[in-house]
């Protein structure tokens, strides 16, 4: 792995997108990168002029493209090994296929699971996750472990319930334990590797949490300073039930407004079905969202109207959403955020797609914004921190041997290539605060 603190320089087909509806490109641009940030940004020829020779290594791979670090929202590290199982709608999903394996992931399967996990992320091109681990203490504690060995930037956090749980603790037990259990890994784990690894804590949503379990979560976050991630408005069927479970309450997003959960540091999952209430409420708590979108089309559970809460002001990323969404691939990911908003240009008269760029929006800017970390990561910028990834342009075009062709292609050009035939194949490194965390294997004896 690449040394956080070298000094080396990047070539490549600069892209990032700093606004929603901005790009910028650089055909032949470049990065300096030292001590783990961007040190400089320009072409690559006026950097080469402006340093003598030999005095950064460079590294070149020829036709590839740079993006900033994608980031991934939303997702479980005990559901990877059951995607794309089931073909039913969120609820009995979740019963009959998600938690039996969260039942599991518990001391060896842990072990062995959470380290792929984190492998297969930075292969992806993820250099910033937010996930939920099982009920366990030690499911937490051993992703952690291993999100610290992988160097995926990592907020993660042990999942809390208390009702209808699928834990071998006796229910008026489950409440104190949940507590006490995720303050011990928050002690442990917030802001540890120099701010690499923070806690967040972690109700699953209102179907399965007291109003004391959450209200102690968000506690918990505010003394501690901590992220909180939750599930909002995700499916008809879940809307109903947590009506019958608060019948005091407004609507759902008042149920977690009354116990605390709604702070600038909250990132709520999904947020299909939400009333104008609601929208205007999370806006003025300054909560983020999650859009999961290849998750929402595999469940049936809705089109999210992102336009209404990008129009609120409200700040969106996007999360894969593993298990109900099929892989760890951001990528998809966006092409799925991309094909939810045709969806609904069938019947919303009005509405124009979304673009490719705004969807690479949402996966590197947009997610840091959530996350509260836009002054460090999500576009390349002096002084940021150098967390990014190395696209291999050829690999994705339909004839790769053709590479006189790569010189026409325009930033949208390679976006849209990335999204709609881009993955794991084409990443060829991975950086988080320039170390190299991923690199392909054809490419492993190289410097």
């Amino acid at each position: 792995m690449q040394s956080d603190n070298s000094r080396f320089g990047l070539r490549g087909f600069l892209i990032d997108a700093p606004e929603f509806g901005a790009l910028r490109g650089r055909p032949n641009g470049a990065l300096i990168i030292q001590n783990g940030r961007i040190a400089e940004v320009g072409d690559y020829d006026d950097l080469r002029r402006l340093h003598p020779p030999n005095s950064i290594q460079w590294i070149n791979r020829g036709t590839v493209a740079i993006f900033p670090g994608l980031i991934d929202c939303h997702t479980h590290l005990p559901q990877y090994s059951v995607v794309a199982r089931g073909e039913s709608e969120l609820l009995p999903w979740l019963r009959q296929h998600i938690f039996p394996i969260e039942r599991e992931f518990t001391g060896p399967r842990a072990r062995e699971e959470a380290p792929q996990f984190f492998h297969e992320l930075a292969r992806n091109g993820t250099t910033t996750v937010m996930a939920y681990a099982a009920i366990y203490e030690d499911s937490c504690d051993i992703g952690f472990e291993a999100a610290r060995r992988s160097g995926v930037r990592t907020i993660l956090g042990k999942m809390m319930m208390d009702l209808a749980s699928y834990g071998q603790i006796q229910p008026k037990k489950i409440l104190s334990v949940s507590l006490v259990e995720s303050e011990r890994l928050c002690r442990k784990w917030h802001k540890a590797e120099n701010g690499l690894l923070e806690y967040a804590f972690s109700p699953r949503f209102a179907v399965t949490c007291s109003e004391k379990l959450m209200r102690g979560a968000g506690e918990l976050a505010a003394r501690f300073g901590a992220y909180i991630q939750t599930h909002l408005a995700e499916n008809r069927e879940e809307l109903e039930k947590v009506h019958h479970l608060h019948m005091t309450a407004r609507d759902y997003t008042d149920v977690y407004e009354k116990c605390g959960l709604l702070t600038p540091r909250t990132v709520l999952g999904h947020c299909i079905h939400l009333n104008p209430r609601e929208i205007a409420t999370i806006a003025a708590a300054r909560s983020g969202v999650a859009h999961c979108p290849s998750s929402n089309l595999f469940l049936g559970s809705g089109l999210m109207k992102l336009d209404q809460l990008l129009k609120a002001g409200i700040n969106v990323g996007l999360g894969s959403d593993v298990a109900a969404g099929p892989e760890l691939n951001m990528w998809r990911v966006m092409r799925a955020a991309i094909e939810v908003q045709k969806a609904r240009m069938a019947y919303e008269p009005n509405l124009r797609p979304l673009r490719p760029s705004e969807a690479l929006y949402l996966a590197t800017r947009g997610g840091a914004c959530v996350l509260g970390k836009s002054a460090a990561i999500g576009t390349f910028h002096a002084g940021k921190e150098a967390d990014l990834i190395v696209m291999d342009i050829a690999s994705m075009l339909p004839y790769p041997q053709n590479r006189n062709w790569t010189p026409s292609l325009t930033a949208e050009d390679v976006i849209a290539l990335c999204i709609y035939r881009g993955g794991p194949d084409a990443n060829l490194e991975t950086y988080v605060r320039g170390r190299r965390i991923y690199q392909a294997p054809n490419l492993q004896n190289l410097p």
